[in-house]
Order: structure tokens, then C-alpha cells, then sequence
């Protein structure tokens, strides 16, 4: 079974033993400490009670901390009713479904929280595992988005009233 919480400061200890280097290329941009990543959950936690713009979420199942999962809803480039999701998995986690499930959650709560029409991926051209995800969740390619920085990011979309349950 595949769960989403909030990241809790307990997490930070799993999280770097989980975290290699397809987390840190994809996700991180280098490699994490536990003073860094207590403080990012410090922020994380921040953020829910603020009740955003980025919640991340700890993408859990009957053997513990699988990954993260993050929602943006204020991502540069979003359009209006547009979230963003980022995942990411350990790699004792990966290939299961779990990263699928845990997309397929979020857009679940995104549902819920009744302010979203649209989940969007974007995913670097490299990174075809994310891409596959966002397949496997139903999410369909949509044009390519360009990032503050020049990148040019593959994107997947999901209109939330088709979210799966």
C-alpha cells in the first residue's frame, strides 16, 4: 500500500539513505546533509501550515519512507489552475508502481482541495523513467515549457476531474 504525509523531521534520516545520485541529478541538484535536509523539512513543514504554495509530501509504504513527492502551486510558468508535481523515489523503491500510485495520490488531494484544474509534469528529455511516470498516471504529453534558466522541460498534463481514485 501506497501512502502520502506531510514530510515530518523524522523523515530526514531516511531520506538521506535513500537519496543517490538519480535523486541529486533529477531532483536535488547535489547531494544532501542532515542539517540541509532537516532544514528543507523545516520549510516543508512551514509551508503546510501556511497552506502552501509548495507541500511535499513523504511517499510512504509498509517498509517506510519510499521518496518524496512535492506539489507547486506556484511554480513559475504555471498556468492559472495549474499545479506542478515532482517525485522522486529511493532506489530500493523504484520500479514497483509506487512513484505511479504516489503521482495518482496527489492528484487525488489536488482534487479534493478543489483550487486545481490542471496537474502538470515537466520532466528533462533525459529523464525518461519520470516521463514514463507521468504515462503510467495518465497524464498526457503536452507542448515542451521553457524554464527560467533556458530549460526546455517535456511536459505532461492532467486535467484533475480525470484523476484516477
Amino acid at each position: 500500500m501506497v501512502s502520502l504525509s506531510p514530510m515530518r523531521l523524522e523523515d530526514a534520516v531516511a531520506h538521506l539513505a535513500g537519496e543517490d545520485a538519480e535523486l541529486v541529478r533529477w531532483l536535488s541538484g547535489g547531494p544532501g546533509t542532515l542539517p540541509g535536509v532537516e532544514a528543507y523539512i523545516r520549510r516543508t513543514i512551514a509551508q503546510w501550515a501556511a497552506g502552501g504554495p509548495k507541500l511535499a509530501f513523504g511517499i510512504r509504504t509498509g517498509e517506510g519512507l519510499a521518496g518524496t513527492i512535492d506539489v507547486d502551486l506556484a511554480l513559475p510558468g504555471l498556468q492559472p489552475g495549474e499545479a506542478n508535481l515532482a517525485y522522486g523515489l529511493y532506489p530500493a523503491f523504484r520500479g514497483r508502481g509506487i512513484a505511479t500510485r504516489a503521482v495518482q495520490l496527489a492528484c487525488r488531494y489536488l482534487c479534493d482541495r478543489g483550487d486545481v484544474d490542471r496537474a502538470v509534469i515537466r520532466t528533462h528529455p533525459d529523464n525518461v523513467a519520470s516521463a514514463a511516470v507521468a504515462e503510467r498516471a495518465g497524464f498526457v504529453p503536452a507542448p515542451a515549457r521553457r524554464a527560467g534558466d533556458g530549460t526546455v522541460f517535456r511536459v505532461h498534463v492532467l486535467d484533475i476531474g480525470e484523476a484516477a481514485p
